[in-house]
């Protein structure tokens, strides 16, 4: 048992102490060896464990049980028995941020470990390269990736002659109906995309001769609200073959203009995003060295960009505002085709091959991979597992070393520890002592020690009264 003394609360009256005598706790603590040393940081943690020192007692005597200790439910009966530190319950495991340095298992401590730390090192390079792919996926996909495909158009037409002796107004009158449909070649996706959904727009042109000014136009345009379609269908009325033209404006994503004549004949582009422009306007920039040697922010023009931007010289932050009137629309894809309603004309349908753009099916699993936790989970509960057992080693082999060093030299181990522990409860609670004289035993049996006694049972009785009091109260309400 060791006597500290600790500084009387002045908010208390119970523990003010009577003239000259300050009053006095006793602590037992944790048996750490003594060759067992601990940072500033470990024996200052301890000064705030709720430790329920009961501030309303003269005398207190404490107990810290060691973990996995022999016989530690089995404590003399002279001590009084304590509560153990009880942790935050709002900080759960996975709370407290694990370092690689707790799942290192030093070989002295277990020779077998070799393979162990072999794997560590390795699982923290895979680590590495993983987390390094990541973020290549993740650049990745913040750019546009595109494939090149072929999308099949297939136009065809049927023709439904009048019958006489048709009951409804449409069998007796002669009509043909074309459709527009479209499907991707080789397409390996599981989830197909429907024909419109590769188109802005599609209009097609009948014969103004025939069907007039204000039918011969029928026209589609997306809409934020467009549901999509496999294909189109043109139902009209007549008896002979219809010459039609069929413009389609594809759907951009992202958004790509025709050049201006003269800019496209420069750069040797016709149709392109705004960014691949830019770029390629750049890159002439840099092969001609145009920008200026003394302010690079500038652009010196030659011949060509001075008929372009009519300028002789201009800042290459301006391009992208000038380049607005050197873009146009792009031009629609324009298709000619009749309309035959000749029943002995066999080629009724006409098959075309458009390029269009769509999504790479490798961004779709580059974004799952991302979003994946499946794998996540298990590793983590993995790693708190290797936690766990690794502080479960160390924690053993602090309890073997005590129990050594107790078996060797049980007198001198007992003294090295009480003096250790003293010295970390001092440090603690910032209180200074005199050694010499708490080492005595007749400094124990002063008279203000039973003081000390008095004032715990009855501060002690007064408790118990007041718990009393509210169990009655509890009961009468």
């Amino acid at each position: 048992m060791l006597m500290l003394q600790l500084p009387p609360s002045s908010s208390d009256p119970t523990l003010l102490p009577a003239e000259g005598k300050p009053p006095v706790f006793a602590v037992s603590l944790r048996p750490y060896g003594p060759s067992y040393t601990r940072s500033a940081e470990q024996t200052l943690s301890y000064a705030k464990l709720p430790l329920k020192i009961g501030f309303n007692s003269g005398l207190l005597c404490i107990k810290w049980k060691p973990v996995g200790f022999p016989g530690a439910n089995e404590m003399p009966a002279r001590q009084m028995d304590m509560r153990e530190p009880q942790s935050d319950p709002t900080l759960g495991s996975n709370a407290k941020r694990r370092k690689m340095a707790d799942k290192i298992l030093p070989q002295r401590l277990v020779p077998e470990s070799q393979a162990y730390m072999d794997l560590l090192a390795f699982e923290r390079k895979l680590d590495q390269t993983i987390m390094r792919k990541r973020v290549d996926i993740q650049e990745a996909l913040k750019r546009p990736m595109k494939q090149k495909r072929k999308l099949r158009l297939y136009i065809s037409n049927t023709f439904n002659p009048a019958r006489p002796d048709a009951d409804d107004s449409d069998g007796s009158i002669a009509s043909w109906e074309l459709r527009v449909e479209g499907k991707l070649l080789d397409d390996p996706g599981k989830q197909k995309k429907k024909f419109s959904s590769f188109f802005k727009s599609l209009v097609i042109e009948l014969d103004k001769d025939l069907y007039g000014p204000d039918n011969h136009l029928v026209e589609w345009h997306r809409t934020p609200t467009t549901q999509e379609t496999d294909g189109f269908q043109v139902k009209r009325p007549g008896d002979v073959s219809v010459r039609c033209t069929l413009l389609l404006m594809l759907d951009y994503q992202p958004p790509q203009f025709k050049l201006d004549p003269r800019l496209a004949r420069l750069l040797g582009i016709h149709t392109q995003t705004r960014s691949c422009i830019i770029q390629a306007l750049w890159q002439y920039v840099k092969t001609n060295k145009l920008q200026d040697s003394h302010d690079k922010e500038y652009i010196n023009c030659d011949k060509y960009f001075q008929q372009i931007f009519d300028c002789p010289r201009l800042k290459f932050s301006e391009i992208p505002q000038r380049l607005t009137n050197l873009l146009l629309p792009p031009d629609p894809i324009v298709i000619n085709h009749v309309i035959s309603v000749d029943p002995n004309d066999q080629k009724k349908t006409a098959c075309y091959d458009i390029d269009v753009e769509v999504e790479d099916p490798l961004k779709s699993q580059m974004s799952s991979f991302l979003l994946s936790t499946a794998n996540q989970q298990e590793i983590a509960s993995l790693d708190n597992k290797i936690h766990e057992t690794i502080e479960s080693i160390n924690q053993l082999k602090i309890q073997r070393d005590f129990m050594l060093s107790f078996s060797r030299d049980p007198k001198g181990y007992i003294q090295d520890w009480l003096k250790s522990q003293s010295r970390d409860l001092k440090l603690m609670t910032d209180v200074v002592g005199n050694p010499e004289e708490e080492r005595r035993a007749a400094f124990y049996h002063e008279p203000w020690s039973q003081e000390a006694v008095s004032r715990y049972f009855y501060c002690k009785i007064q408790q118990r009264r007041q718990e009393l009091e509210q169990a009655l109260a509890v009961r009468n309400t």
